[in-house]
């Protein structure tokens, strides 16, 4: 992808791009500091409304889920998984995504390390457990 091509396209396609390079783009307010999903169009600490885009390695440690044993209709290929809130290593900023392939809580215990692996326009971030 060229210059011109990232620039020009929105926050959720820098997002998604970057999370299919196993990343988390956030924004960080430039006031404050606060780090927010790049959707967010202004602090939800201070108001502000000038961001710098950060990437962020997309690991972190699980903080709370919920599992799907039986997939709700339209998710008939997902099969067991997690819907799951981790806190992303070294900051305070708490991101959400799909984990396939989690059937119990003995399959994720809290504190486990996650890292994203994709993003699948359906599910989301993709997530495995590492």
């Amino acid at each position: 992808m060229s210059k011109t091509e990232v620039h020009d396209s929105s926050p959720r396609e820098k997002f998604i791009a970057s999370a299919r390079k196993q990343k988390i783009l956030s924004n960080k307010c430039i006031v404050c500091g606060h780090l927010m999903l790049t959707t967010v169009y202004y602090c939800e600490n201070c108001y502000n409304r000038k961001f710098q885009s950060v990437e962020l390695e997309g690991r972190g440690r699980v903080i709370t889920y919920t599992i799907q044993a039986v997939a709700p209709e339209g998710f008939d290929d997902a099969g067991s998984y997690a819907w799951v809130v981790f806190l992303v290593d070294g900051t305070n900023f708490k991101v959400s995504g799909f984990l396939p392939g989690i059937a119990s809580s003995s399959d994720l215990p809290l504190g486990s390390s996650v890292r994203v692996v994709d993003y699948n326009q359906k599910h989301g971030l993709i997530l495995k457990k590492i």
